[in-house]
């Protein structure tokens, strides 16, 4: 069984045991997180909601909070001596997805 969750303005498609990276969320490591918006329910009868599945919760745990990759932006401006370099580093939560409970 799989499911499609939705947090950070994206969309996972998860099961048990997964480990998903995901925009921060607030928590310790070892709380535990409930994600309410169930986009999907797959498996032997697939359940689309509309826009969610009304009653099923996906349970995660989180392993940690770290930092993604670095993603360079440079702007450039032919011809016009405009150069701009600057960095960025994604907060990221790392999850593990424990449960996914259909009521």
């Amino acid at each position: 069984m799989y499911a499609v969750i939705k947090t950070g303005g994206k969309q996972y498609r998860v099961a048990k045991n997964d480990v998903i990276k995901i925009e921060r969320l607030d928590g310790e490591v070892g709380a535990e997180i409930t994600f309410p918006e169930v986009l999907m329910i797959g498996g032997e009868n697939p359940v689309v909601g509309t826009p969610t599945v009304t009653g099923a919760v996906v349970k995660g745990t989180v392993l940690e909070q770290a930092k993604g990759e670095k993603v360079i932006i440079f702007k450039k401006r032919r011809r016009k001596n405009y150069r701009r370099r600057n960095g960025h580093r994604q907060l990221l939560t790392v999850v593990r997805i424990a449960d996914i409970a259909v009521a």
